[in-house]
């Protein structure tokens, strides 16, 4: 019985040996020499960039008088409004979010990543249309409904497209096209922070002085990425992997061979094929024998399964830490504060002293611009130096950020006027805290979610995480008026102990996942100990699709093994590190 967890786990290591000695290197290079599956990610991350610029657009134009006043009763800003609308105001977008992550993955599983980003994206534009026609006080109420339909685009565009990235992009550029999406919503926060700071002028900056066109202007702006996502999408090609899955194989090979921009025939896309397609194999035999009435690909079958899908994931050992790997990650993501930053930035900074708001919405500005230019990094250098040390350095420089502005916060809270320096070094430490976000946390916990998966639960793992994401932004938000008001300089305490387990959860139990296949994952998170007939399963689907038969023409194990190692000391680029 153990001889054939062996045999399975020395086949893998020689299929992954080959393939690191074919790849090339990771890094700024090899965006280079994947520059059409670069080009591919790029566009579909256009998804990132709306989600993005609505979340930083709206901390502009909780500042803006003519919005406070539109908004009548949820008036932000207020000091007689209730904390709790202020709050709803916020964070309603969140919560239609999370849902639209939970259906995300029936959609993107039945429809394809491609026609699920597409619906998606005709949702977001639905209820950006709605806030745009709420121009009276009257309108609050449909101002609520269409960042509440927004918010399930933007959910849906947050899991599909880190999920579309990662299945065509092949292995040393997949974390860094997968960071791309971050670097998408950083470039979309960043370009609504400014946006807002130049049309926080139409009319005057103060109440009854200023257009509604002041955040109507920006409201409507993002109609049209959204529109350019719509129409370009249906040119971009489907997934080699969701291919597979929907039996669909010779376009999966043709479509892998085109992103490759190799010759269908050429070895590599034919191992990369070929692993694909056995791991679609032994996941649908092995879906077929646990859930046998849900075999017919029905929308309706299709749809329950994504329950029965989800609940398996906390059946097994090693699902159940993948479970815990990205939920988990995602929870301390939020709770890192950031978005109580990009919600309630001008906010945050009247309260460290910036008492003009013209000079508050300046340092939300700078904010957007230091965020975007600590993500490019990641993009760039995730796949050489890793997920852990990245998210743990992060995490720590993060803590102490929050920890320094609490303690000025404290000595200084009723003595601002007094000591500016003060107020700067506040102010200073939120854009240091946002940079450590930038290159840690904010693109490395999406790569964690979305590359940690089987392909037969790769959609419903995803949706799982991004849920996870999205309904801790909607706490975060839902509490951060309170806090700020009620525990005031505490909330920034709170957020650095927090931030500290996060740095804890990364290091002792979050396994390193770089230059990795996503068919490789299993082995990273236990499937060392998978049943002897899932093993022999495995090796059978093996031998009837010819990768047993490819590799042996390598000259067996030990010469295939052999082979690739003597490909790596010739192309010095391939890394050596072989996972156990």
């Amino acid at each position: 019985m153990g001889g054939g967890g062996d045999t399975g786990t020395q086949f893998y290591d020689v299929a992954l040996r080959r393939r690191q000695a074919l790849m090339g290197a990771s890094g700024p290079r090899a965006l280079v020499a994947n520059f059409k599956v670069f080009r591919i990610a790029l566009f579909a991350c256009i998804g990132g960039v709306l989600y993005g610029y609505n979340q930083g657009m709206f901390s502009g134009l909780l500042a803006m008088p003519s919005f406070k006043e539109h908004m009548g009763e949820y008036n932000p800003f207020d000091p007689n409004a209730d904390q709790t609308k202020k709050g709803w105001l916020t964070a309603i977008l969140e919560l239609g979010a999370w849902v639209g992550a939970l259906l995300s993955g029936f959609i993107a599983e039945y429809m394809s990543r491609k026609y699920g980003i597409i619906l998606a994206t005709v949702v977001f534009i639905v209820g950006v249309v709605i806030q745009t026609v709420a121009i009276t006080p009257a309108g609050a109420q449909a101002t609520l409904a269409g960042r509440f339909i927004t918010g399930m685009g933007v959910g849906s565009l947050s899991m599909i497209v880190p999920t579309y990235n990662s299945e065509v992009a092949p292995p040393e550029v997949r974390g860094a096209l997968v960071a791309t999406q971050q670097l998408a919503i950083t470039f979309g926060i960043m370009t609504s922070f400014w946006i807002d700071y130049g049309t926080h002028f139409i009319g005057g900056t103060e109440r009854g002085q200023q257009s509604d066109a002041a955040w109507m202007v920006p409201t409507c702006l993002q109609i049209f990425p959204a529109l350019i996502l719509l129409a370009g999408m249906a040119f971009m090609p489907f997934s080699p992997r969701w291919l597979v899955a929907h039996g669909r194989e010779d376009e999966a090979r043709r479509n892998l061979a085109s992103l490759r921009d190799l010759p269908e025939d050429h070895e590599l896309v034919e191992l990369e094929f070929l692993e694909i397609k056995a791991q679609a194999l032994f996941e649908k035999r092995t879906a077929a024998e646990k859930f046998p009435n849900l075999v017919e690909p029905t929308a309706w079958n299709t749809f329950k399964l994504q329950f029965v899908a989800i609940a398996s994931l906390f059946r097994t050992k090693a699902m159940f830490k993948r479970v815990v790997a990205a939920t988990v990650t995602m929870f301390f993501q939020q709770w890192t504060g950031i978005n109580a930053v990009l919600y309630y930035a001008p906010q945050i900074f009247q309260q460290l002293g910036m008492d003009d708001n013209t000079i508050s919405l300046l340092a939300t500005g700078v904010v957007g611009v230091v965020m975007f230019l600590a993500t490019i990094p990641a993009v760039l250098y995730i796949d050489r130096v890793g997920r852990k040390p990245v998210l743990a350095i992060g995490a720590i420089g993060m803590a102490l950020c929050h920890f320094t502005i609490a303690i000025i916060f404290a000595r200084n809270e009723n003595q601002w006027e007094s000591h500016p320096a003060a107020g700067w070094a506040a102010v200073a430490m939120v854009w240091l805290f946002v940079i450590h976000f930038g290159y840690s946390w904010g693109p490395c916990a999406w790569i964690i979610a979305a590359e940690i998966w089987p392909l037969s639960s790769r959609s419903y793992g995803v949706s799982l995480a991004t849920s996870s994401n999205w309904m801790n932004n909607f706490i975060v938000g839902q509490v951060t008026p309170d806090m700020l008001q009620g525990i005031r300089y505490g909330t920034y305490i709170l957020f650095g102990v927090l931030t500290s387990m996060g740095a804890a959860f990364v290091w002792f139990f979050l396994p390193e996942t770089k230059r990795l296949t996503l068919e490789e994952m299993d082995t990273v998170f236990g499937s060392e100990g998978t049943a002897a007939a899932d093993v022999e399963r495995m090796d059978e689907i093996n031998r009837e699709i010819g990768l047993t038969a490819l590799l042996n023409g390598l000259g067996g194990d030990q010469d295939a093994s052999s082979h690739a190692g003597s490909e790596e000391k010739k192309d010095g680029s391939a890394e050596a590190e072989i996972r156990p």
